[in-house]
Formats: C-alpha cells, sequence, structure tokens
C-alpha cells in the first residue's frame, strides 16, 4: 500500500452518500427491475430531471442508436428504443454528469474514468450480443458502466478530503492509483449495497477483479473480458492493479471469435470518439 494508514481511515469516514449515483436514474433501475412497469412511468420519472432529460434525447439520437429517425420527446425515444435501453441511457448519462470536480488532477482522473467505464458499457452490450447472449445485452451494458464504481466514489472521498484540509497528502496521480489498487473493490461494494443496487451489479463490482470466479457466470465472464480488453485498446488509464492476467478462459468460456474481438475493439474505440 503506498499510502498512509491516516488517508485510508479518512477515506472510509467519508459519508457514503456522496454524489456518486443520480436519484432519479435509481429510480429508473428500480422500475427497470419490475417486468410490470409501464411506459408512463418510465416517461414520467426521465421527466422529473430536465437536465437528464436532455442528455437522454442526446444519446438517443446519437449515431449508435439513432437509426433513420431522430426522437423529439422523451416519448419518443421510449417507443423507439424500449424501456430497456432507455434506461440503460439515462443510467449513462446521470453518472456522466457525475464525473466533474473543482480540482484539476481528480477532474482529470474523473474524464478518463468515465471514457473507461462508457467504453466497457458498450463492450459488455456488443460481447453479449455477438457471443450469443443477447437477452443478458442490457444487463452487460449497466454492469460494464458500474464495474468502477468505487473508483468514482474514491475519487470524490479524496476529493473531499483535499479540500478540507485536515490531513496533509499529495493528491496526485500516483496516490490516486495506489488508493484505486487498494481500495476500489471493497468501497464499490459497500456503496452498491448501501444505494440497494440490484444483486447482479453488486456481484459484478465485488468479483471483476476476483482471482477465482464461476466459470458459469455468464455476466461477470464478459465484464472481465472487456475490462481486460479496455487496456489493450488504451482505454483503461488505471492498470495497476489487474485480474485476470490473461483472457484466455474468459474467450474460451464465451467461444469469442476473431471477427467479435475486432467488432469489440472496434465498439469501444468508437465510443470515444
Amino acid at each position: 500500500m503506498g499510502f498512509s494508514l491516516d488517508l485510508r481511515y479518512q477515506i472510509c469516514q467519508q459519508p457514503i452518500e456522496l454524489p456518486v449515483f443520480n436519484s432519479v436514474a435509481l429510480e429508473l433501475l428500480e422500475l427497470l427491475s419490475d417486468p410490470d412497469n409501464e411506459i408512463n412511468k418510465v416517461i414520467e420519472t426521465i421527466n422529473k430531471d430536465q437536465a437528464l432529460s436532455i442528455q437522454i434525447l442526446r444519446l438517443a439520437n446519437s449515431s449508435a442508436y439513432a437509426g433513420r429517425y431522430k426522437s423529439d420527446t422523451i416519448k419518443e425515444s421510449v417507443n423507439r428504443l424500449g424501456i430497456k435501453l432507455i434506461t440503460s441511457l439515462a443510467m449513462a448519462a446521470s453518472q456522466a454528469a457525475l464525473h466533474t470536480s473543482s480540482l484539476p488532477v481528480v477532474s482529470h482522473m474523473m474524464h478518463v474514468l468515465w471514457q473507461h467505464s462508457y467504453a466497457c458499457a458498450i463492450g459488455c452490450r456488443t460481447l453479449a450480443i455477438s457471443t450469443g447472449h443477447r437477452e443478458l445485452a442490457d444487463q452487460a451494458y449497466l454492469a460494464g458502466l458500474l464495474h468502477d464504481v468505487g473508483k468514482l466514489y474514491l475519487l470524490k472521498a479524496m476529493e473531499q478530503i483535499s479540500l478540507k484540509n485536515e490531513i496533509t497528502f499529495e493528491l496526485d496521480r500516483e496516490t490516486l492509483l495506489d488508493v484505486f489498487s487498494d481500495m476500489h473493490v471493497e468501497q464499490g461494494f459497500r456503496i452498491m449495497c448501501h444505494w440497494d443496487i440490484p444483486t447482479v451489479y453488486c456481484s459484478i463490482v465485488a468479483n471483476h477483479h476476483a482471482e477465482h470466479v464461476d466459470p458459469h457466470d455468464t455476466l461477470l465472464t464478459i465484464v472481465r473480458l472487456v475490462n481486460f480488453n479496455s487496456i489493450q485498446y488504451d482505454l483503461n488509464a488505471f492498470p495497476r492493479f489487474t485480474q485476470p492476467q490473461s483472457a484466455d478462459s474468459e474467450i474460451c468460456s464465451l467461444q469469442v471469435s476473431e471477427a467479435a474481438l475486432l467488432q469489440l475493439e472496434t465498439e469501444m474505440r468508437g465510443s470515444c470518439a
């Protein structure tokens, strides 16, 4: 561990309510887990947050989802893309808005963290479909988006500590990377449980770097492979601690073809274009 016990203690004392989730997005995630939810309820929930609504429309009309026609309203977007996809886009839009800071080093790290998380979301959805698991595509998108939420929490916690100036420490890239390596899984799992995020995503956060995993857990296997490949595609600025150290097992388990790997690289790199 390359940082002091005082800093670790201060991080653990930071409020778990630090803004790592948008309240409207959490409502939508709850709606997504209910197979009987109605379109009007989803639309009503999205429209609670005007800024979020604008971002959802922007994403829904991007080249990745627009198709032949663009949507002028949330209702049109939901009717065209479906509840599950719109909910995924809402979560992405809300998470993007939270990756900001007044401190330059933290702001930069948040920016690259967002690029990584969004690329993984796109990659996980792409890989789920290309490997014959289309039924997992929406879950895979959210799993990829949220797998590193512990890093966002740590960035916000360390920003708070730095601004309060109660202890002296060097808030630089090396310290942040040390903290990430040591704490992002445990802290990520802690806040996911606190916010009552569905168990499937809590498990992804807890196990995406685990040494031993269930080879039959397809969703986790997808996230681990995409996360590993993000390093190869220069879409992971924090590769100090990586697991698995090889993706051969994940490729074999998912039976990923060369064509699927090429498509994965194209989609992930394109997400940051």
